[in-house]
């Protein structure tokens, strides 16, 4: 195992490659949202969506499972090459089928066929995602290239959306900007691979053994897939573009924040699976109780300050076009700390001890969960019913996920000091009552509000409770 690959460095190339995640939509959205207007970005937003079904289908259940099953045999170059080769060839099988389908339904949905160069557009994300074999690189933990690459083309992405990106027209070329930010740099993946494994044939091939985990994968990206898509996707159909694009308001600004929450544990898979198969059960637990703790401390703040601060985030990114994107915000926020625990649970714990099925009942669990809720509510309430059916499905995921891993909650959630934080919760919650800033500019006030609240929780935590959090610096 290569020890030069740090946890710490890891962590701190995934903290910038979030960041760089974070800034990019901060920087775009509130232009592109004053452009384009609720309408224009909910028609890229219901593409997207529709495009990710595809993509899944493609992907089958490659992006999880290749990490897995390189990061185990990743000191053995002739054996990472011939199982790299064995995954690129089965995904590429089934990119093929996939784009026969997406084209046989652009041109038979109607919906979808009065849009059809944006949905060939950003049906692009297919064949960049097969390129980019993203799964091989964070499998042999190149954190430091995925980081770069990204952020280069992300700032790319930035300079073409304000030079070319002017009318409500321009849809189209937000579209296609969006995958270059997104899934683009890929390419470059697929240039540089001959640098970790070898390019020439590596065979006999043998695909039997990957068939059975990959389909098992496949059916949980399919649940996934579709409690995390399913919203927006109803959204478009049942409520129009609109409501889409208010929703897709919360959701962006849902999405970032997930991003940073997450930012630890997204790292630690290929490190988990290496410990798995080395038999140290120990210290896979030991980095998901720091992941526990990291996701605790920092998705309960952001979900009472964004919760209280609603208006003015919305107002701030969206403009006052998307003035009805607030009640969906505020609905949605708790989910950051669900998805946080659950992708320390699913991917970080049951994955790499190949309990995979177990993550694939709790997803489809959360898949009927939210289909039926948004049957049930979008009709009525739009953009607030979706919010509800994905607030309780990622509850429900969750608790499905606690209840398969009882045995092993009091290790998993050791560290926490729940009273302390509480207070530090609410002692940072009362302080932005009583700090409240009304200067007439939105973003003096989220600036001054932020440190206010964000100060006085860190402050509180650290000298008012003592409260300690050493993450492991020894794996």
């Amino acid at each position: 195992m290569n020890t030069k690959k740090s946890i710490k460095v890891n962590f701190i190339m995934n903290v910038l490659l979030t960041a760089s995640s974070i800034i990019f939509p901060l920087i775009t959205f509130p232009y592109i949202s004053r452009i384009l207007l609720p309408t224009g970005t909910g028609k890229v937003a219901f593409a997207t969506s529709v495009i990710s079904y595809f993509s899944m289908l493609s992907a089958l259940g490659i992006p999880v499972y290749g990490i897995r099953a390189c990061a185990v045999v990743r000191d053995d170059k002739n054996k990472l090459s011939k199982i790299a080769h064995e995954i690129f060839i089965i995904n590429l099988t089934t990119t093929v089928l996939t784009y026969i389908i997406f084209f046989t339904c652009l041109a038979l949905i109607p919906k979808l066929h009065q849009d059809s160069d944006l949905y060939i557009i950003c049906g692009l994300t297919l064949l960049f995602n097969l390129l980019g074999m993203e799964w091989l690189y964070k499998a042999l933990e190149e954190y430091s290239y995925i980081t770069t690459r990204s952020i280069v083309f992300k700032i790319a992405a930035l300079v073409l959306m304000f030079l070319l990106v002017h009318a409500k027209s321009d849809y189209l070329i937000y579209g296609a900007i969006t995958i270059l930010a997104g899934v683009g740099s890929n390419i470059i993946n697929f240039i540089n691979i001959k640098k970790h494994i070898n390019t020439f044939y590596c065979g006999p091939y043998n695909f039997r053994p990957h068939l059975k985990p990959i389909i098992t994968f496949f059916a949980l990206s399919v649940s996934a897939t579709i409690y995390t898509n399913l919203d927006i996707v109803m959204l478009g159909f049942l409520k129009g573009d609109l409501a889409v694009g208010y929703y897709n308001s919360a959701v962006k600004i849902k999405t970032i924040l997930v991003a940073f929450v997450t930012s630890l544990s997204s790292v630690l898979l290929p490190r988990s699976s290496y410990y798995v198969e080395k038999n140290m059960t120990n210290k896979l637990f030991e980095l998901a109780s720091k992941s526990i703790q990291f996701v605790t401390l920092t998705s309960l703040p952001l979900i009472f300050y964004f919760i209280i601060m609603a208006r003015d985030s919305i107002l701030f990114i969206s403009g006052p076009a998307f003035y009805g994107s607030i009640r969906s915000m505020q609905i949605i926020l708790p989910t950051i700390l669900f998805i946080g625990l659950t992708n320390v649970m699913g991917i970080q714990v049951l994955v790499p001890l190949g309990k995979e099925k177990l993550v694939l009942y709790s997803t489809i669990l959360g898949a009927f969960v939210d289909t039926l809720i948004n049957f049930l509510l979008i009709s009525n309430l739009g953009a607030e019913g979706a919010a509800i059916g994905t607030l309780v499905a990622e509850f429900s995921v969750l608790t499905l996920q606690t209840a398969f891993l009882r045995s092993n909650i009091k290790i998993l959630f050791k560290g926490l000091q729940p009273i302390k934080l509480i207070m530090s919760l609410l002692i940072s919650t009362i302080s932005l009552k009583f700090f409240n800033v009304d200067s007439g500019i939105i973003l003096v006030d989220l600036v001054i509000s932020s440190i206010t609240f964000f100060g006085i929780y860190m402050i509180s935590l650290k000298f008012i409770f003592n409260y300690e959090f050493n993450p492991s610096n020894k794996c």
